[in-house]
């Protein structure tokens, strides 16, 4: 984009330089107006063979040489230019981009996305699915039309001015997948410095490398290399158990999904046990665990087990049932 541009200057600059060139040196050596002067240089640039408007000196006829010889080439490769933007469509890339950013600068509390490569498109997928605000960082992107359904924007996530591009002191949580560790290293220390609330989740390739993401500022480090090996070893030994996981956890599944709700302050849950509250009674809803506030996770909670505001619940139901527990959970008392 940024040499689209560059050529685009360089050539209206040239042609607006030859231009004045051209003009100043007929009211030289003719000694014509300026818009006789002008006049002449345009006809002559654009070869429309049209008469002089006065009678050349040989040192006019001469400078009117030079004037076609090194001008015309100048029109052309103008007209080029704008021609190839024009059928390419980067006319509207270049408009597209200040709606882009005007876009980015309007959102709040959302994710950043370092990275479109294969993992990066099943991320975006899911939280689509999910309409949570996003945007992604991209370094090369192949398919131009690829940025429609997307706020992306082209630049090297490493890079504290692209990602502050894309508002990363008003993000959420920040999600790195790019190709390498170092890569991805980097840009972990750069979002923990430039915002030190963020929730960050990286890729981690070679082994080793969960530590030093971890130590750089990473909340979470996943090695696609290491649940991959699981996946397809549980696959061979508990392959009913994989289903079931697939299944409730595949977005869009309108039979049964997993959730994590939180229990907002003043919600009429809060201070209920999981019978007093209904939830499997009336909806329906299986409670597999809790996330307390402190980071611990009690698996499979009774009957009795207390809700408490701050708890996360790890729910596992109907999709419709499952948003009545969500309205249930910042519903007032």
């Amino acid at each position: 984009m940024g040499e689209l541009r560059k050529k685009l200057v360089f050539a209206l600059v040239f042609l607006i330089f030859v231009v004045t060139l051209g003009s100043a040196g007929y009211m030289v050596i003719e000694g014509w107006s300026c818009l006789d002067s002008l006049y002449m240089t345009i006809i002559t640039l654009a070869s429309v063979g049209y008469k002089e408007i006065h009678d050349l000196s040989p040192n006019g006829r001469l400078f009117t040489i030079i004037l076609i010889i090194g001008g015309v080439g100048s029109v052309a490769y103008t007209l080029t230019t704008v021609a190839k933007i024009v059928l390419e469509g980067e006319i509207k890339e270049i408009f597209g981009r200040g709606r882009l950013e005007k876009k980015i600068k309007e959102l709040k509390n959302h994710y950043i996305v370092c990275g479109y490569g294969r993992m990066g498109k099943i991320i975006c997928k899911e939280l689509r699915e999910k309409n949570i605000e996003f945007a992604v960082v991209e370094k090369k992107l192949d398919l131009p039309e690829e940025r429609e359904d997307l706020l992306i924007l082209e630049g090297d996530a490493t890079k504290d001015e692209i990602l502050k591009e894309v508002g990363i002191e008003k993000a959420k949580g920040l999600i790195s997948v790019l190709p390498t560790d170092a890569e991805n290293l980097f840009v972990v220390l750069s979002a923990r410095e430039l915002n030190p609330g963020l929730f960050i989740v990286a890729r981690a390739g070679e082994e080793g490398s969960e530590q030093k993401l971890m130590r750089a500022g990473a909340d979470r480090v996943v090695s696609p290399y290491h649940i991959g090996g699981l996946r397809i070893a549980h696959t061979v030994l508990k392959p009913a158990v994989v289903d079931f996981i697939e299944f409730a956890t595949k977005s869009g599944n309108i039979d049964l999904q997993m959730e994590e709700i939180t229990i907002q302050d003043g919600s009429a849950l809060a201070g209920q046990t999981l019978d007093e509250c209904g939830i499997g009674r009336d909806l329906g809803i299986i409670v597999v665990a809790i996330k307390k506030t402190s980071g611990d996770m009690q698996f499979n909670p009774t009957y009795k087990t207390a809700i408490k505001t701050g708890d996360t619940l790890i729910a596992l139901g109907e999709i419709a049932k499952l948003k009545a527990l969500e309205d249930m959970a910042i519903t007032k008392e």
